[in-house]
């Protein structure tokens, strides 16, 4: 018996799991095992300093032109 490369035990274990899961219920698995990064609590004051009616008037604008 062949010993599988690391790539190889990867690829057929997301195979495996998206066959017996499908996918939204495999990212939900792997998800569990990941813990993230950062601090959420005080990252989301840097993401929320723009009020709603601000972020709306961004996205008309990128809109507008085009970039999303």
């Amino acid at each position: 018996m062949k010993t599988k490369t690391l790539h190889e035990i990867h690829t057929e274990g997301m195979y495996a799991l998206n066959k017996a899961l499908g996918p939204v219920d495999m990212i939900r698995f792997l998800q569990m095992f990941d813990e993230g990064t950062g601090d959420y609590t005080k990252e989301r004051k840097t993401w929320l300093k723009k009020d709603l009616h601000e972020i709306s008037r961004e996205i008309k604008e990128m809109k507008k032109k085009h970039l999303i």
